[in-house]
């Protein structure tokens, strides 16, 4: 999967969490879902959920923890599915 293909794909879960319409109108891999798309924790916990069913993968414990930005979510993302 293309890098430009995954970040589209992450843009189209966050949007319903977001509370920053501009930071997510520039959404890049340097974007940090908390401070700067001002996603709170829970919410974050359903994004990750949604990542789960959109790419049909597990992501642990250990590995949510690190999912805080859109590039660590698409590290994740590409180890799971075999294509990093």
């Amino acid at each position: 999967m293309k890098k430009e293909e995954l970040i589209a794909k992450l843009k189209t879960i966050v949007e319903p969490y977001i509370q920053d319409e501009e930071a997510f109108k520039n959404l890049s891999e340097d974007t940090n879902f908390i401070t700067d798309l001002k996603i709170n924790s829970a919410n974050l916990v359903d994004v990750i959920l949604d990542v789960e069913d959109e790419f049909d993968i597990r992501i642990e414990d250990t590995e949510m923890e690190k999912m805080l930005s859109v590039k660590a979510a698409m590290d994740v993302v590409l180890s799971k599915i075999g294509n990093s």
